[in-house]
């Protein structure tokens, strides 16, 4: 009878430390699955504000490349958002944006860039900067969440995400090839700035 019973406590202590793990496991599955909602919405949000934010890039580019890159990624942006609410609708739930502090502190650093230089080459670079720290911000946003939406089992959301993913990866690569001629163009300029600015101090001497 004493072994009976030893043998049913240890299977009911064994049977509540399974019952334990399945919770904790559950736990965390449920709390990934909210952390990468809540991500959704917050880069639903930034690529929705990029589609406005984008246009005054374009507006204050002298560069046609630049402006053309730009242009086309504006395009690119706008089916970003899309294929987003194509992904809440994949997970089961409704598209809704959460601003992203992020992305507006890097949108805000854009604007700051545009109204503290002059038109012209200077501009470009710093516009491509600006350009190029949301790339980075987004890549690995996407990035993140195509590996949550891969663990969650969520296979056509990672899908998505993916797409999106390389086209921003693209979108990098093409301003960081643009960015080549630009700074040096724009050092050129300082340069020449420069000279101009000794020979009047020169003249100013006599």
């Amino acid at each position: 009878m004493k072994t009976t019973r030893n043998t049913a406590s240890q299977n009911g202590t064994q049977k509540q430390a399974s019952t334990k793990g399945l919770k904790t496991r559950s736990d965390a599955a449920e709390g990934l699955r909210a952390l990468f909602e809540a991500e959704l919405k917050d880069i639903y949000w930034a690529e929705k504000a990029l589609t406005k934010a984008i246009p005054k890039m374009i507006k204050n580019t002298t560069s046609e490349e630049l402006t053309k890159a730009l242009t086309g990624h504006l395009e690119v942006t706008i089916a970003q958002v899309s294929r987003l609410e194509e992904v809440f609708a994949a997970v089961g739930s409704k598209p809704i944006a959460k601003k992203c502090e992020a992305m507006a502190g890097l949108i805000k650093e854009a604007e700051e860039i545009m109204q503290e230089t002059e038109k012209g080459v200077v501009r470009d670079a710093g516009i491509i900067l600006a350009g190029q720290k949301v790339e980075h911000y987004e890549i690995a946003t996407y990035g993140t969440l195509v590996a949550f939406a891969k663990t969650l089992g969520e296979d056509e959301a990672a899908a998505l995400l993916k797409e999106t993913l390389n086209e921003e990866k693209e979108a990098d690569e093409v301003l960081s090839g643009i960015a080549e001629t630009i700074n040096v163009e724009a050092a050129d300029e300082d340069d020449d700035n420069g000279d101009t600015t000794k020979a009047i101090k020169a003249k100013i001497k006599k």
